[in-house]
């Protein structure tokens, strides 16, 4: 079981993340929803795609743009279609 947490909070867990390049991607319906909040920010990668992200609350503390998505992600990276991956001080176990 993968288990993200940031401020000793978890906010995801799942044993059916797929890792790409090194970074768990968590089902979207194994993510805490609470603590996301919908970020502008936006980045591209040659192969995934178009990147968006959320920042983390957590009791009041804020981490921007710790977590991203690819909403409409490339045929090549499909398989993190509805998944969401942490940076940023999040901690990923399992």
């Amino acid at each position: 079981m993968a288990t993200a947490r940031w401020n000793g909070t978890v906010i995801a867990e799942s044993d059916e993340t797929v890792v790409v390049e090194g970074n768990h991607y968590f089902p979207i319906d194994s993510v805490q929803q609470q603590y996301l909040q919908p970020s502008e920010t936006t980045s591209v990668c040659p192969w995934k795609g178009t990147a968006s992200y959320y920042t983390l609350r957590v009791d009041g503390a804020e981490n921007p743009d710790a977590a991203w998505y690819y909403p409409e992600p490339k045929d090549a990276a499909a398989e993190i279609k509805d998944r969401v991956a942490f940076w940023k001080g999040v901690d990923i176990t399992g």
